[in-house]
């Protein structure tokens, strides 16, 4: 299979992998089979997210059959065949990647940029092909600027007194809990989500503690082409797969802090997903602006210092269950501090996925918190529990 990237400006990764016909003619060669993937986020109920995603791929696979020969028809047929399928699917919101966004990866991969799959050699800007360019469109720029106003924007004096109040009223449980294994963390996270949801738990907020070293892939990541596999498994890592989407999260207990809320969906109400990140990590920031970082939000879902990137979130709805209010699982990793050259080795971290960042390297773009707290983790952890239970206060 071939795969082809694309990093939406301001939002996420989106690969498509596929595998085409061999026929002698380039009009009579089609795909047989395209597969999604990616650090992007789908939210909505599950079973529709997932129809969505695989009707996507379906529709994919439709245009690289009607349009074989014509690369640029393809991918002008792709953009509208997945807008179309995003519309059919009105429960389920892909966010952090558009349906051009999907449609550029489509046609790298069609056209093999590469050998190794890793289009980052060719600017996004062009996209290697000729013909009507999305990534150049007048369409594609405004959702550039507006996604740089949206990372920039700071949240004003009104927002975090109205973050505040809705955490006020959530009063959750704060729960330090003990060692668990990679898997099991898994496990528990979305368990202790579906029992938010069907209202047999309160709603709390789970400070982790980790039992082994991990990599954890989103939900919708390609494992092969995110981590070095016998690499991570020769440093003694357990790969593991989360129930959000996002990026890989290279763990080593000593050097990461992990947290998960378990809130009602009312929690968010009338707010954007966008927004809801900034809501749930609302005591999170004013507990580390409390330690003196110059802490701000930074993308959908990153949490930055002017000195790089500080750790990054997921979340996930799940719907009501017999009754229930649903829930929101909303889970953030913080580098304390971290093995950049390890990091490197099990990781595989592509130029395309840098490709809108000032800094071009994954390891600079991490800032551990220990060089600018000056603190042990424990110190660490201990101040981030006690500033959870104050602002429920």
């Amino acid at each position: 299979m071939i795969r082809g990237l694309y990093k939406q400006p301001g939002g996420k990764l989106v690969g498509v992998s596929v595998r085409l016909s061999h026929a002698r003619r380039m009009e009579d060669t089609h795909a047989v089979e395209c597969h999604i993937d990616g650090d992007f986020f789908l939210d909505g109920d599950e079973d529709d997210t997932w129809r969505m995603l695989r009707s996507m791929e379906t529709a994919l696979e439709r245009c690289a059959s009607e349009h074989a020969g014509n690369p640029t028809a393809m991918q002008d047929a792709a953009a509208i065949a997945i807008e179309k399928t995003m519309l059919d699917h009105p429960d389920a919101r892909i966010v952090g990647m558009d349906a051009q966004g999907i449609a550029i990866a489509f046609r790298r991969a069609i056209d093999g940029m590469t050998a190794d799959g890793d289009s980052s050699a060719i600017p996004a800007s062009s996209n290697g092909v000729h013909g009507r360019n999305y990534a150049d469109s007048e369409v594609s720029r405004a959702r550039r600027q507006d996604a740089r106003r949206q990372e920039s924007r700071s949240e004003t004096d009104s927002d975090r007194s109205e973050y505040a109040r809705r955490w006020r009223m959530l009063r959750p449980r704060i729960v330090h809990d003990t060692p668990r294994s990679p898997q099991e963390q898994m496990n528990v996270d979305a368990a202790w989500a579906r029992e938010v949801a069907e209202g047999t738990r309160e709603p709390t907020l789970r400070i982790w503690e980790w039992a082994a070293p991990a990599v954890v892939i989103g939900r919708f990541q390609s494992l092969e082409d995110e981590v070095n596999v016998r690499t991570a498994h020769s440093e003694g890592f357990q790969i593991v797969r989360r129930c959000t989407g996002g990026g890989a999260m290279f763990i080593e207990p000593g050097n990461t802090i992990t947290y998960s809320l378990y809130a009602p969906l009312d929690f968010a109400h009338g707010m954007s997903i966008e927004e809801s990140y900034k809501l749930c990590d609302h005591w999170l920031v004013e507990a580390l602006r409390g330690l003196g970082l110059d802490v701000r939000f930074a993308g959908i879902n990153d949490i930055a210092t002017q000195h790089g990137k500080l750790g990054g979130a997921a979340q996930r709805r799940f719907a009501p269950v017999n009754g229930g209010p649903g829930a929101i699982l909303h889970h953030v990793t913080l580098a304390y501090d971290i093995d950049a050259e390890k990091m490197t080795r099990v990781l595989n971290v592509s130029r395309e996925k840098m490709s809108d960042k000032a800094v071009k390297s994954a390891v600079k773009r991490v800032d551990p918190m220990r060089s600018q707290t000056g603190m042990s983790r424990d110190e660490v952890v201990a101040w981030l529990v006690a500033a959870a239970r104050r602002v429920t206060i």
